[in-house]
């Protein structure tokens, strides 16, 4: 529906009735790229405000919740494609009850080990009831921000982001707050020249596989209609510095595949391996944990992080780098 206001866009609306109460900021948070994220951004009152660059072109989201409705409100050429997609966006495609009846054949399995772990992820599931995995369907939306994260800590990478959204993306359509911006299109990412790399703090390789990427940005985008997770996973790592880590934060959010692991984090195994055996482990042991969980991974490591349990810290932190400087 279309809302003529007195003064501004006129604002298109929609409103959903989800069939479970949910959460509207963990269902979306994994959408926000640190703080003051130029895409993302939520008010106080909870409401969240999304852009992104659909095929219709760019748009602005607000989604809010109340008495178990979700009233979705957009503007710009994208907003009837954002209210269209609003429910996959929000998880009504994720099989929740599927992880539940999962979960209670491992309790029932009669492995002790599996049965203590499926009641420790049981409990964690009841505290973040509200959890759902979402889908973008935008997949070099996706791509671009998670590309930036690789090998690095997570400050610097947000720096090149809100950069590189500022320089090259376009102001939110709509009454968006200020400072929020729409990701530049595949094209424009081909043409960022190599000192804006530099200046964002993105080096070289990363910004040569961002810019590679977007060339075959429209065939990635194809897999979310219909192909399947597993054929991006087949695309996206068959492009040179796309590995296995970086195809699972892509389809996590654009795919909404819950059973995608974030491989090769350097904090997801540790974290992984002490809250269900109360010690750290690599990768090869995060896999085994996780196995009798296997359609549902990701969403298990999902909710051991907003657990927040944690192993003690030993060492300092990683820093943050400043290829400005270099």
């Amino acid at each position: 529906m279309t809302v003529p206001t007195a003064s501004g866009p006129a604002v298109r609306e929609r409103r959903w009735r989800p069939p479970a109460p949910f959460d509207v900021v963990l269902t979306l948070s994994p959408h926000r790229r640190g703080g003051g994220d130029p895409a993302w951004r939520r008010t106080p009152d909870g409401t969240i405000w999304r852009t992104s660059r659909t095929p219709e072109g760019p748009g602005t989201l607000r989604v809010t919740a109340s008495r178990g409705e979700v009233l979705g409100q957009a503007w710009g050429p994208g907003a009837d494609w954002l209210l269209d997609t609003l429910p996959s966006l929000l998880g009504a495609d994720d099989d929740v009850a599927g992880f539940a009846a999962m979960l209670a054949r491992l309790t029932r399995s009669g492995d002790p080990r599996q049965a203590r772990a499926a009641a420790f992820v049981a409990g964690l599931a009841d505290r973040s009831a509200g959890l759902r995995i979402g889908r973008s369907l935008r997949v070099f939306e996706a791509l671009a921000p998670a590309v930036l994260e690789q090998k690095v800590v997570g400050r610097e990478a947000w720096r090149a982001w809100r950069f590189l959204m500022r320089r090259y993306g376009e102001p939110a359509p709509g009454p968006a707050p200020e400072g929020m911006y729409v990701i530049p299109p595949p094209e424009v990412w081909r043409a960022i020249p190599s000192w804006d790399w530099h200046r964002a703090g993105a080096e070289a390789v990363r910004g040569r596989t961002i810019v590679n990427a977007a060339g075959h940005a429209a065939k990635l985008e194809r897999t979310t209609g219909g192909a399947g997770s597993a054929e991006a996973d087949r695309l996206l790592r068959a492009l040179p510095g796309i590995g296995v880590w970086t195809s699972a934060e892509v389809r996590q959010r654009a795919h909404g595949d819950p059973d995608a692991p974030s491989v090769g984090d350097f904090h997801i195994p540790g974290i992984v391996g002490y809250a269900l055996t109360g010690r750290k482990t690599d990768d090869d042991g995060m896999l085994e944990l996780l196995e009798p969980f296997r359609g549902h991974r990701h969403r298990v490591v999902r909710l051991i992080e907003l657990s927040g349990v944690r192993p003690p810290a030993r060492g300092p932190r990683m820093a943050p780098r400043d290829y400005r400087a270099f």
